[in-house]
Order: structure tokens, then C-alpha cells, then sequence
């Protein structure tokens, strides 16, 4: 990029130039609890101590290790899923990483809300379907390449016995997915959030090939497309 380009182009985009946030991958995973009358959602609040989004509620998450291919786990993604997660990546992901990307959504969720698998050979993969994607925009001190993974408790058996507050995430809670706007939220967890109630109000068992909505910014704007 020229001076010039660099001059003419938005105030984020000329951040991103001189600071060359480096992008790394992420993964969160959503689990939803139909039990009851209302599907409930788990959420919890980052703790202050946090340079990213501090004191915003969120989904159990985080970066994808290098270790997370190593994970065991006791069934592959469903080949719909993995389909999507390798889609608009120009053959820079493989199987292996796409897979990754899903391990770590678990190790953060145990990690952050004591929450684990009952089954001692590993999760069950295959139980998960893929619901979005978003990019941290330019200018943010930290940026994550996020893909956001749903889980249906009644599907999966978890073990429970450890779950509470960690020094990730404070004021864990099972929330009325229709009553969560009252939260501090970041935009995209708003936008994910909306996208999976429509997604249930279509179809409540939210069928593996949904098209995954894949948020950006582009020239200053907040863009989405489809995976």
C-alpha cells in the first residue's frame, strides 16, 4: 500500500497498516437448553482483568491452540459442518484444523465454565452444527477469526458437577434466549444471537446445512455474506 493509499483509506484500515493486528483463530460454543418451556442459553461475563472486551457477557470461547488437534474426541464433525467450515478459506484449512477449531470450543468451555463431556472417550462432534463466522474488525487491540459452534444439551451429555464461575467468565447463567438484550453485549454477539432464533423459530432442531452467515468489516462497513 502506498502513502497515498494509506492516507485515503478508513481510520481502522490505516490502523491495521501501521500496527498489523495479526488475526488468529477462535471458536466459541453455544449450548442451548430445551428442557423447559423456553430454550435457555448459557452466557457468561468476561471479568474486568481482560484487555479484550472486559465486563461484556459472552459465549464460553476463545483462541484455537496448537495443541487442540490433539484432543481426543469420540465422533467426527458431521460432513455438513465440515463442508461449511472449509468453505471461503482457499484451501488454506484442512479437515484437521476445521476439527481443531471445534476441540477448542470444548477445552474453552471447560476451561471457562467447568463443563465437560460424560463421556470419558471425548466429544461427540458430530452433535454440532456451525451458525456463524465473524472477523474482529480493524483497529481493535486484539482480532480473532471466530467460528461460532451450537450445541443442544439434550443431544450431547455433559457432566456438570464442576460447573460454576471461573476467572474467565463471571456470572455464568442459563438465560431465556428471548430475554437476553438486556446484557452488555458486543454487536456480533447480538447479531449471532438473533441469527439463532430465527434459525429456531424455522426450524427448532436447527438441520446441519443451515447457511452459515459470515460477518466482516469491509472499507469501514459491516458486511455479511454466506458460507
Amino acid at each position: 500500500m502506498t502513502s497515498t493509499d494509506t492516507d485515503s483509506a478508513e481510520p481502522d484500515e490505516r490502523f491495521e497498516e501501521r500496527h498489523r493486528v495479526r488475526t488468529q483463530d477462535a471458536a466459541c460454543l453455544i449450548l442451548i437448553d430445551r428442557s423447559g418451556p423456553a430454550p435457555k442459553i448459557l452466557m457468561g461475563r468476561r471479568a474486568a482483568k481482560h484487555v479484550f472486551m472486559p465486563d461484556v457477557y459472552v459465549f464460553p470461547g476463545g483462541r484455537r491452540d496448537r495443541r487442540d488437534h490433539a484432543l481426543p474426541y469420540g465422533g467426527d464433525l458431521n460432513p455438513l459442518v465440515m463442508g461449511k467450515l472449509l468453505a471461503g478459506t482457499s484451501g488454506r484449512m484442512g479437515p484437521a484444523r476445521a476439527r481443531a477449531l471445534a476441540l477448542a470450543a470444548l477445552r474453552e468451555l471447560r476451561e471457562e465454565t467447568g463443563i465437560r463431556p460424560a463421556q470419558e472417550t471425548g466429544f461427540d462432534l458430530g452433535t454440532l452444527r456451525y451458525v456463524a463466522r465473524a472477523i474482529t474488525p480493524p483497529g481493535a487491540v486484539r482480532r480473532y477469526d471466530t467460528r461460532f459452534f451450537l450445541g443442544l444439551c439434550d443431544e450431547t451429555v455433559f457432566d456438570m458437577s464442576h460447573f460454576g464461575d471461573t476467572d474467565e467468565l463471571e456470572d455464568l447463567q442459563w438465560l431465556d434466549i428471548a430475554m437476553v438484550s438486556g446484557l452488555k453485549l458486543a454487536r456480533i454477539t447480538q447479531t449471532v444471537l438473533e441469527d439463532i432464533k430465527n434459525l429456531m423459530k424455522l426450524d427448532p432442531s436447527i438441520p446441519f446445512g443451515t447457511p452459515v452467515p459470515f460477518y466482516s468489516m469491509r472499507h469501514g462497513r459491516f458486511v455479511q455474506s454466506r458460507l
